[in-house]
This record gives structure tokens, sequence and C-alpha cells, in this order.
């Protein structure tokens, strides 16, 4: 048993390790290509947006090949069990395709710090909507992280960080905001969808999940891009006369397609809520090295909004974990 605990726990370090080597190294991309400008001509990359729709066909081919590879491994789906239709994936994908695609706009207005700290949020949409539709109930517990959550963020959104804001495009908190916290609602339907299509389709893996999400992402934003304007043209043209741009492009979606990859591993290996875990202290970090290597820095009371915002998210997780606990040792 202690073997095969220790070989656990290594397995643990190795997929925490790739989903924060991928996703921080992305998150530092993903500023560098929203702040730099590109030689030649100190120009800035255009059509941030359309990034997401070209993350989402390398996570589909990263995916589709896994998937095969798996295939020819033995992996069946088990007898009586529905495959999800791939045209069930479209709803989610329609918001998967608008959202993040503000969210990267958003980094035009806001620094990426107050991107990662709003998106952080997720939970308090969740908790809203699960009252008011949902009609479900929460402890007094969970209500109070939800108002830790949201007086970090205030804390945090009320100092501003003059020398983040130098580097931004067309700095707007305003509009910054608003874009992040659409972008959030559109993520809240769009894991309430995966959750319905998980539970009506008992076969339906994390990864097939990956495989059709982003196809359906990637095959509607290809068709507004090259189909009904010209920006996919000018995004072409752009990356092939800016190389470095290009490259900068390639690794960014290169790592979404990674950390997607090593998130299915943690969610089939060691569940859900230890993902949560890893993903949530991952935010942070990211947080961090934006602030140590891009020259977003922060000030002291935006590092106590961050702590009260983070502490919320770990309290509500200690929460969940122990009323997982007594619904297990309950089974038993």
């Amino acid at each position: 048993m202690s073997g095969t605990g220790s070989g656990r726990f290594v397995g643990l370090l190795l997929c925490a390790a790739g989903i924060y080597t991928a996703y921080l190294y992305q998150g530092y991309l993903q500023e560098r290509i929203t702040t730099s400008k590109y030689e030649p001509g100190e120009v800035r990359l255009p059509h941030l947006g359309m990034l997401h729709g070209l993350q989402s066909f390398v996570c589909f081919f990263a995916a589709g090949l896994v998937n095969l590879f798996l295939s020819f491994g033995g992996r069946k789906a088990k007898r009586g069990q529905k495959s999800t239709p791939l045209l069930e994936y479209l709803k989610p994908a329609l918001t998967n395709t608008v959202g993040p695609a503000l969210g990267i706009l958003a980094l035009k207005n806001i620094p990426y710090s107050s991107q990662v700290l709003v998106k952080s949020c997720k939970l308090v949409p969740v908790m809203v909507m699960g009252t008011i539709f949902g009609k479900k109930r929460y402890s007094l517990k969970e209500y109070l992280c939800v108002a830790l959550i949201c007086v970090g963020l205030v804390v945090f959104s009320m100092k501003k960080s003059s020398a983040a804001n130098k580097k931004l495009m067309e700095p707007n908190l305003l509009l910054g905001y608003s874009l992040c916290m659409v972008n959030l609602a559109f993520d809240g339907f769009t894991n309430a969808y995966q959750d319905k299509i998980n539970s009506t389709y008992k076969s339906t893996s994390s990864l097939d999940m990956m495989c059709w999400m982003n196809f359906w992402t990637g095959s509607m934003l290809c068709a507004y891009m090259f189909g009904f304007s010209t920006v996919g043209m000018e995004l072409v043209s752009f990356l092939v006369s800016h190389p470095k741009s290009l490259l900068d492009v390639l690794a960014f979606c290169l790592c979404g397609a990674l950390g997607q990859l090593f998130i299915f591993l943690t969610i089939n290996k060691f569940g859900a809520l230890t993902l949560t875990l890893v993903t949530t202290t991952r935010k942070f970090f990211s947080i961090l090295i934006s602030s140590v290597f891009l020259g977003s820095t922060l000030v002291g009371q935006q590092w106590v909004g961050i702590g009260l915002l983070f502490a919320g998210l770990l309290w509500n997780m200690q929460i969940k974990n122990s009323k997982h606990s007594k619904v297990r040792s309950k089974a038993k």
C-alpha cells in the first residue's frame, strides 16, 4: 500500500507540475503578447480575441490524437451508455467561443493580474445563479466565503498600479472589468452545461469534452475569421511578417493544449476537487509572476485584496472537501 500511495503522490506532483508549467508560462506569454510591440515597425498584435480560436484548434488536434491513441489501447464506452451527440457540444461551445475571447480583449484595458483575479471569482456567479434559478441552499460559511472573495476584489480594484497601466493598449478600468464579468457569466453557463452533458451521457470523458468543445469553438471562430471578415488574413499576414509574434502565439497555443491534457489526466486520476486546488493556487502564482517578471507592479493594498480573495477560495474548498468526506463516510 505504501508503494501505491507514494506512486499516487508522485503522479499528483507530475500532474500539478504540468498544469503549473503550462498555464504559468501561457499567462506570461499572454501578457507579453498583449503588451509588446513587435518588430519591424514597433506594432502590436491585432485582433487579440482571435487567439482563443487559434488555441482551440491546437487543443482539438491534441485531444483528438490522445483519444485516437487511447482507442487503440482499448478504451471503450461501457455497455448501455450512449455517447454524447456532437451537436450537444455546440451550445456550451457558443459561450466558450465568446467568453474567453472577451477575457483576452480585456487585457487591452486592465493588467493581467486584474483579469486573473476577476476570473478567480467564478464561485460568486455560480452561487448567485444557483440560489435564484436552481433553488439551491448554501450554508452560512459558504456565503461568508463569497463575501470574503468580494471584499478582496473590491480592495484590490480600489487601488491602481500606474506601472502596470502604462503598458496597456487602451487603459479603461470600467470596460476591462465589464468584459471580464461577461466572460465570467459565459463561463458559468459553459460549466453548467458541461455538467449537464456529463450527467446525461455517463460515457463522456473530460478528454471527449476537450476534443469536441474545442472543435466547435475553433470552427465558429475560423468561420468568422476567414468566411465573414478579413480578420483571419490580417492576423496571418501580421504573424508571417513579425516572426517573434508567431513564435509567441504558437507557444501560447501549445501551452493551452498541454495544460488541458494535464487537466484531463488530473481529473481522471485524482478527481475534480484536487484539480480545483491545483488550478486555484496556480492563479495566485500567475499574479506573482506577472508582478515580478513583467513589471506589473502591485502595491500593498492590492496584495491585501489578493490575500483576502484567495483565503475565501481556499476556505470554500475546505468546506467542499468536508462535505465530500461526509458523503463518502455515509456511503460506506
